[in-house]
């Protein structure tokens, strides 16, 4: 099973920016990982993605987050980032870190984003 640990979360107010850490517990270079990347779920709604990255190394953005949220990933730390600009109060939720390996889901605990208006 893949460990993920997320970090970053917070509050901040309406326009600000948070960057989102996920650390790894496996090498997020193996071949074994098919996608990666982040989902959020807010009260009261389904888990929906954010952003990840495919087995053809290209990305995937929800529509409402394109041009202010940038997922990248660093393989030497073997860490996924998530960095938020101009955020709304409807980007307030859960972050969660996903990886699915081997055709299994693997899921961190979740960190808390909270932007007011």
């Amino acid at each position: 099973q893949v460990q993920l640990v997320e970090s970053g979360g917070g509050s901040v107010q309406s326009g600000g920016s948070l960057r989102l850490s996920c650390a790894v517990s496996i090498s997020i270079f193996s071949n074994s990982i098919n996608t990666m990347g982040w989902y959020r779920q807010a009260p009261g709604k389904q888990r929906e993605l954010v952003a990840v990255y495919s087995t053809d190394f290209s990305t995937t953005y929800a529509d409402s987050v394109k041009g202010r949220f940038t997922i990248s990933r660093d393989y030497r730390a073997n860490s996924l980032y998530l960095q938020m600009n101009s955020l709304k109060p409807e980007d307030t939720a859960v972050y969660y870190c996903y990886v699915n390996r081997q055709k299994e889901d693997n899921w961190g605990q979740g960190t808390q984003v909270t932007v007011s208006s």
